[in-house]
C-alpha cells in the first residue's frame, strides 16, 4: 500500500454501516472496564492484546462475551460509546455510523441482579450520541440485534425493546452470534415484526456457513443488507440476486481472516463479489479485537480490488447509499467525498 494511497483514504470521509458497539471497545477503554468490574477480562492493554488473539470463530464469540460482561452500568454504556464516537471521527474521519448494538447483554432480563434496566441503557446510548453529534460532528444511528447463540427468550426481549423502548434513531434491526445451530429461519417472525415497525433488516449470514443461511435472510428475513455473506460466494444464483436486486454486503476482510471464515485476505471473495455485480460496502466489524481500523479495511480492499482514488471513493460512495442515514445527511457525506476526491486529484487536499 503506497503513502499516497494510504493518505488519500485517512482523509476520505466515511460512512460505516457493520461495527459492533462492544466490539469497538479500544484495549484502553476495556482496561478501564475490567478494572471497574475485574474478573475474567486482563486490565493491562499489552494483556488484552494477547487475550484478543483468536483460534477461531468459537474461541472470539468467549471472548467477546467476556468484554460484554465488563458493560454493566449505564455510565459503562455513555464512556464506551462516547470513546468509540471519539476514535471513529477523530482517528478515521467516519461521518455517519450504523452501530450494531446488544441490549439483550446488559439489560439481561433474566438475570435482573446483574442488568440494568432498558430504560437506563436507552438513555445512556442517546446521551452519548448527542454528545458525539455536538463535540465531534459524527452521525450515530442503532441498530439492535439478537445474540443469536441465547435462543428464543433473547429474541423475543430484543424485539420487545426495539418496539417499545427503541429511540428515533434506531434504524435497523439484525443477528449476529453463532449461524452454526442457529438458523436464520428460527427468527422469521421477530423480523416481520420489526420491519412492520418500519425498523431494517440486517442479519448476519453466511458468514461460518454456507449460501442457504443468506437465502434464508433474504428470502424469510427480508434483508436489506447483508452481514458478511461471505460464503454466497460459492452460489452464482444467489450472487445474482444479490445484484439484481441491489441487497449489499457488508464486508469485513480483516475480520473474515481472524474468524477463520476465509484462510486469508488472498482468499477472500471480495472481488468475486464487485465481478458479479454485488454491491460492497467496507466495515471494521469488532476493529479492535482484530487490531484493524476503518482506513486499514478501506486499504486492503483498494489492494485486492486493484483500485486507484476514484475507485476507494466509489466504496466510500456505496456505503453512504446502502446506509439508513437521513437524506441530507447523504447528501452532506456525498458531496465531502467528492470534494476530498476533487482536491486529491489536483493536489489541494490538506
Amino acid at each position: 500500500m503506497s503513502e499516497t494511497m494510504a493518505a488519500f483514504v485517512a482523509g476520505l470521509p466515511k460512512a460505516e454501516l457493520h461495527v459492533h458497539h462492544i466490539g469497538s471497545a479500544s484495549p484502553e477503554i476495556v482496561a478501564e472496564l475490567a478494572a471497574r468490574h475485574p474478573g475474567r477480562v486482563p486490565s493491562d492493554p499489552d494483556a488484552l492484546r494477547e487475550f484478543f488473539r483468536f483460534a477461531d470463530f468459537d474461541h472470539f464469540i468467549e471472548a467477546y462475551l467476556a468484554v460484554v460482561d465488563l458493560v454493566r452500568e449505564p455510565e459503562d454504556v455513555r464512556l464506551l460509546t462516547y470513546e468509540i464516537a471519539r476514535e471513529m471521527a477523530q482517528g478515521q474521519n467516519i461521518r455517519y455510523a450504523e452501530l450494531t448494538c446488544t441490549p439483550y447483554t446488559s439489560v439481561l432480563p433474566h438475570e435482573p441482579d446483574r442488568g440494568m434496566a432498558i430504560e437506563a441503557y436507552t438513555e445512556a446510548l442517546e446521551d452519548a450520541r448527542v454528545a458525539a453529534e455536538r463535540d465531534f460532528g459524527l452521525v450515530l444511528r442503532w441498530i439492535y440485534d439478537i445474540p443469536g447463540e441465547d435462543g428464543m427468550p433473547a429474541a423475543d426481549e430484543t424485539l420487545r425493546f426495539a418496539l417499545d423502548h427503541g429511540p428515533s434513531s434506531l434504524v435497523g434491526f439484525g443477528l449476529g452470534g453463532p449461524e452454526v445451530g442457529v438458523p436464520r429461519r428460527m427468527f422469521r417472525r421477530h423480523f416481520e415484526a420489526a420491519r412492520a415497525a418500519g425498523l431494517r433488516s440486517v442479519p448476519h449470514a453466511g458468514e461460518t456457513t454456507g449460501p442457504e443461511g443468506v437465502w434464508d435472510a433474504v428470502r424469510l428475513l427480508g434483508a436489506e443488507r447483508i452481514g458478511h455473506g461471505t460464503n454466497a460466494v460459492g452460489d452464482p444464483a444467489l450472487l445474482a440476486h444479490l445484484a439484481s436486486e441491489g441487497i449489499a454486503l457488508e464486508v469485513c476482510p480483516t475480520s473474515n481472516v481472524a474468524t477463520g471464515a476465509v484462510s486469508s485476505l488472498a482468499a477472500h471473495p471480495i472481488a468475486a463479489f464487485r465481478d458479479a455485480g454485488v454491491v460492497i460496502t467496507v466495515n471494521s466489524d469488532d476493529p479492535p479485537m482484530f487490531n484493524t481500523t476503518l482506513n486499514r479495511e478501506y486499504e486492503i480492499a483498494a489492494d485486492l480490488l486493484g483500485l486507484d482514488d476514484a475507485g476507494v471513493a466509489d466504496l466510500a460512495l456505496a456505503a453512504v447509499t446502502a446506509s439508513f442515514a437521513p437524506e441530507q445527511v447523504k447528501g452532506d457525506l456525498r458531496r465531502a467525498i467528492a470534494d476530498w476526491t476533487s482536491d486529491a486529484a489536483t493536489g489541494t487536499a490538506d
